[in-house]
């Protein structure tokens, strides 16, 4: 069952000065996600795939074409629906440390989304303790403050965050791309286990293709606002069909230096195609 739907969405953002030009930063975008899975997209800085995420939230307008969440339009909503929608859909941000309140204790962070549907401070407390233990953090972790934690503890608690109100969509925009290595497989295979068992699906957005092939089900390569290549993540990531999948693919870094010098003369050979 499709839960997210983009057809021919475009966004622009205006031109500097009264004679500049609109940048069209979107260009016609087709995209859909389906429940309970993860759909990967994917591109260089500057692709716009951080804006898709940003237009999903709301964050941007949209200058053409349509958003549906099951079924049901949420592009040009007014503050009070948008408020409604936040129950589906979620987001957890780039940064674990700037994405958390540094002078409010993580417990009443991640209680403010619960005291807004209404719920009473010893459910919610309840509530939080529970979410902790859910991403691997001691219940008790709620009376410290955001500098007390790592990076990817932090993570795990902006995680946490999105998970307050049983969200339908995560939003997930670069959320490993700030942490080590090891920290970013430990943090991958929790939003894994979330998803396993809790049926929430992902739009995933990195730059980086070998993270969204070990999460994603259907992978999206973007450049300058357009989707070049979709399809299942083993196809797009493993017998890429667009030359600038290829590219990504050839770019990526490998720690043995003889692969990567093969590599990085394969990409040559690429580029003079």
């Amino acid at each position: 069952m499709t839960l997210l739907q983009l057809t021919q969405v475009r966004v622009s953002y205006p031109g500097r000065g009264w004679r500049g030009r609109p940048t069209e930063v979107l260009a016609g975008v087709d995209l859909a996600l389906e429940a309970g899975q993860t759909h990967g997209l994917v591109g260089e800085s500057g692709s716009g795939k951080t804006t898709i995420g940003r237009a999903i939230l709301g964050l941007v307008p949209i200058s053409g074409g349509a958003i549906h969440l099951d079924g049901v339009p949420i592009h040009g909503l007014r503050p009070r629906q948008r408020r409604a929608l936040s129950r589906d859909v979620q987001v957890v941000f780039q940064d674990p440390y700037t994405s958390l309140n540094p002078s409010r204790p993580i417990g009443d962070t991640l209680a403010e989304p619960l005291y807004a549907q209404g719920r009473r401070p010893r459910t919610a407390r309840d509530r939080v303790a529970g979410l902790l233990e859910r991403v691997g953090l001691p219940a008790d972790a709620m009376h410290r403050l955001p500098r007390e934690f790592s990076g990817g503890q932090r993570q795990r608690i902006a995680i946490a965050r999105a998970l307050a109100i049983e969200p339908r969509l995560i939003v997930c925009d670069e959320p490993v791309s700030a942490l080590d290595l090891t920290t970013q497989r430990t943090v991958l295979d929790l939003l894994l286990e979330i998803q396993r068992d809790t049926g929430v699906a992902y739009l995933f957005i990195s730059h980086d293709l070998a993270v969204v092939r070990h999460v994603s089900h259907v992978v999206s390569v973007i450049r300058h606002g357009e989707i070049v290549e979709s399809g299942p993540a083993a196809t797009v990531t493993g017998a890429p069909q667009h030359s600038y999948t290829r590219q990504l693919l050839l770019s990526a870094p490998v720690a043995d230096p003889v692969r990567q010098r093969a590599r990085r003369e394969a990409y040559e050979r690429e580029f003079a195609r």
